[in-house]
């Protein structure tokens, strides 16, 4: 892992999003607690580094708690440097959901896991859904976003119609 993939990633992704903080392990629950506001629900990371036990954050929130969450917390599972595009992918934990429903989004993002531009993320892509293909469980599907959700179907540039109107990406480096 080069750094300045990472450096390039976060580079990008200020483009578009309202923060992007590289943090370390022992510095995660501080950065996350700081972008949160309550009521917070998110979906299990599956990470060995960092956790949402011992946080703010519900992982196993009601339908009720989407209603009135105002944080979702999510896992992207790659990160494109030449974009600083994330990609969530669409497990049971509800990570989808967790990153489109509430009004902000929380990104957790390991450094390892960004790649250089599309063509690299793809090839990640084509394994684990061929995987998830074969074997019948999730990971077949995921979104590919680009800052907070934004149309201009009507006209005038509008944020948040279709997604979260803040995105806040935290690079966890090891």
């Amino acid at each position: 892992m080069s750094m300045d993939l990472v450096a390039q990633f976060a580079d990008s992704a200020l483009e578009t999003v309202d923060s992007c903080t590289r943090t370390d392990v022992a510095g995660f629950e501080e950065a996350l607690s700081e972008r949160l506001v309550e009521p917070a629900i998110g979906a299990p990371l599956t990470l060995e580094s960092v956790t949402l036990e011992d946080t703010a954050v519900d992982t196993d929130p009601s339908v009720e708690d989407f209603r009135t969450a105002q944080t979702g917390v999510a896992r992207a599972e790659v990160g494109l440097a030449n974009y600083g595009t994330i990609s969530i992918e669409s497990r049971a934990g509800g990570d989808e959901l967790v990153s489109l429903y509430p009004p902000r989004h929380v990104v957790v993002l390991d450094a390892a896991d960004i790649v250089p531009d599309l063509a690299a993320a793809f090839d990640r892509f084509e394994s684990a859904i061929r995987d998830a293909r074969e074997s019948g469980g999730p990971g077949a599907s995921r979104v590919l976003a680009t800052g907070p959700s934004a149309t201009a179907d009507m006209g005038e540039l509008v944020e948040g119609v279709h997604g979260p109107k803040e995105v806040h990406v935290l690079v966890v480096e090891q």
